[in-house]
């Protein structure tokens, strides 16, 4: 299987948009600070994944998301986030 991902931040409020073939080993590594991409804004939250079987339409799918596409998506993200903080254990 093929992932699409959405990491939330609870340090600066962002979001992070990636791909892997490995969610939970992915995941793992931006939790651990081990990924250059988020290691820095840290601690992250998985908040919404797609699964798909085709490499093509998860690698398209992401590109979509982080585009000037994907920024409504994006926005709402933010915007609800900004009302409705996670609560971390």
């Amino acid at each position: 299987m093929f992932y699409v991902y959405v990491l939330h931040s609870t340090r600066d409020w962002g979001l992070y948009i990636g791909y892997s073939t490995g969610l939970r080993r992915r995941l793992s590594e931006h939790k651990d600070g081990a990924s250059r991409a988020t290691g820095y804004r840290g601690p992250w939250n998985l908040i919404y994944y797609e699964a798909y079987v085709e490499e093509t339409d998860a690698v398209g799918r992401e590109r979509y998301s982080k585009s000037g596409g994907g920024k409504l998506l994006r926005s709402q993200l933010r915007n609800y986030f900004a009302k409705h903080p996670l609560r971390t254990a």
